[in-house]
């Protein structure tokens, strides 16, 4: 009996010891999605930094890269990272707009001067600002860093010098006001169009032309569409993100909150590492392939913008001020 009666207070035992003490040695599997295909910069910064963080804890949090969009739209993401469902996504900034909005400043044609002073801000008290402001807002995302999505520039068939040279030309924008508005301010006609329906519209002539950086056009094949001329406006340099799920993060100790923070850092810089060697490398694959590079007086183009800037810009006149600033 007291073997039996001992037998049993073991069992006991070791049943309440498991539901007190945290599975420290269970596995924690983050999934991450990113829209780009495998081998994208973002994506290779995003498994690295994964990698990292099961070193760091001993295998106890494991990345899952999902690229390519196979988990659904941004906007199917971040509804599925907000309730938990994804731990990691890299995003647009339009997406969260509606509920951080002085996101969209980075949205405004030429608010950056070039890439240089988006790094600058990006990387300074601005940024930080904003990412902090993300975190704290209703979105239930915990931002994590930026990421680099170089400038957008206009391809088409028909070589572009000058504002008047895109009269009459269809343009595809991502579907945001601001976007057509900006596009029909520099000349052209702003088409609102998903990303995916993009290389059938150039093919068929639903549209002239498209705006984007150059891995892009060339990982999307749309260079292969009959467009001719890659012209350099830059006339958007918008930054990415690329954000934690708030369920997630409120479930993790503070020692693996840092050890993400930490590794996120390390993650933005080596992304715009890839990111600059990958723009060098379809430029020069988009060129063999004949597409031609322009560059054009800015000006002008910038000039045509004011009217955007000075409707979309109204309520974050201080924030441009204070961008404008950052040398």
């Amino acid at each position: 009996m007291n073997f039996r009666r001992n037998l049993l207070s073991s069992a006991a035992a070791a049943v309440l010891a498991m539901t007190m003490t945290p599975m420290a040695s269970a596995q924690t599997v983050l999934k991450a999605s990113d829209v780009h295909p495998a081998g994208y910069p973002n994506v290779v910064a995003v498994e690295n930094m994964g990698k990292k963080l099961e070193a760091a804890t001993n295998g106890r949090f494991k990345l899952q890269m999902f690229p390519g969009g196979v988990l659904g739209s941004e906007k199917e993401v971040v509804e599925q990272t907000q309730v938990g469902a994804i731990q990691i996504a890299r995003i647009s900034l339009g997406i969260l707009g509606p509920v951080v909005p002085d996101v969209n400043v980075f949205n405004m044609p030429f608010v950056f001067r070039d890439e240089a002073h988006m790094r600058a801000v990006i990387d300074g008290p601005v940024g930080k600002e904003i990412l902090e402001k993300i975190t704290k807002s209703p979105a239930r995302l915990v931002a994590l860093g930026f990421m680099d999505s170089g400038s957008r520039s206009l391809y088409t068939k028909k070589e572009i010098k000058t504002p008047a040279d895109l009269k009459g030309l269809k343009i595809r924008v991502m579907g945001n006001p601001l976007f057509v508005d900006t596009m029909n301010a520099m000349g052209g006609n702003g088409i609102s169009m998903g990303h995916n329906d993009v290389y059938s519209a150039l093919q068929t002539g639903v549209v002239d032309g498209a705006e984007n950086n150059p891995p892009t056009l060339f990982t999307s094949n749309q260079y292969s569409t009959g467009v001719k001329f890659y012209t350099q406006t830059t006339h958007l340099i918008i930054p990415e993100i690329f954000v934690m799920s708030k369920v997630t993060w409120d479930k993790m100790s503070p020692a693996d909150q840092a050890s993400v923070m930490k590794f996120s850092g390390e993650a933005q810089l080596e992304q715009r590492a890839l990111w600059d060697k990958s723009v060098t490398e379809y430029s020069t694959k988009l060129q063999a392939a004949g597409i031609q590079f322009k560059s054009v007086d800015k000006k002008p183009f910038y000039d045509a913008t004011a009217p955007v800037r000075a409707k979309y810009g109204a309520q974050y006149a201080d924030l441009m001020k204070r961008i404008e600033a950052v040398k």
